[in-house]
């Protein structure tokens, strides 16, 4: 399906009933990712997997900025009247939970946010190394957007008032000292750091992401 928001239109897919869940990528893929996660969280909630502007099946656009990815969510919320949804974000989507949480205390019901950066210095030396290599080649402003942005400051993740969980792969390509520092920061966060694994070994093509969701997020308001 596709919607409308901000001028751009992004392409969506909706699946199962019940509370609603709003689940977004990482940099550079798409809903697909959430497939296996979706099979199994749709036994419980209602699940929108939108694609990011420029991603997917969603509208290119020239130059990216999280700003408008996170005001994009929340025109997609409210123009489906999704009341006090659950917000999953993965990296790039993570970024714009917080974003997004922050702008609109009120909008969201919890937060949960796997490998989300505070700013470029978040990432590790060998994985920004790549990106600006691939940038190169890369003709959108993808890897660009990384090296500008975030700029998560300590204030906004302060104005986060929902439930919110935080996790990260213990080989993450996002520093540990980040991923704590954005679960310090925001009141009453939980922090859960999957043994084991990477940036997205437990979340692309993988249930893991499902069950931790299920574990922290009850099936009604």
């Amino acid at each position: 399906m596709d919607l409308i928001v901000n001028g751009v239109r992004l392409y969506y897919e909706k699946t199962g009933a019940g509370r609603p869940l709003v689940m977004v990528h990482c940099n550079s893929m798409d809903h697909k990712i959430f497939r296996r996660a979706v099979k199994k969280l749709s036994r419980r909630f209602c699940v929108y997997c939108p694609d990011s502007r420029d991603h997917g099946r969603s509208e290119k656009v020239k130059t990216l900025h999280y700003t408008d990815m996170a005001e994009d969510m929340y025109a997609f919320i409210t123009s489906l009247g999704l009341e006090k949804p659950v917000f999953y974000g993965f990296s790039d989507g993570g970024i714009i939970g917080l974003l997004l949480a922050s702008a609109y205390p009120e909008l969201l019901s919890a937060l949960i946010v796997s490998g989300a950066s505070l700013n470029p210095d978040s990432t590790k030396d060998l994985p920004m190394r790549f990106f600006k290599l691939w940038s190169h080649v890369d003709r959108s402003d993808k890897m660009r957007i990384m090296m500008r942005e975030p700029d998560i400051t300590d204030d906004i993740l302060k104005r986060i008032v929902v439930p919110t969980f935080v996790t990260a792969g213990e080989r993450d390509v996002i520093k540990l000292s980040h991923t704590k520092h954005i679960a310090e920061s925001i009141p009453g966060a939980k922090l859960k750091i999957f043994q084991k694994t990477g940036h997205a070994g437990y979340i692309v093509n993988s249930d893991k992401i499902a069950d931790y969701i299920l574990s922290v997020i009850p099936s009604s308001l």
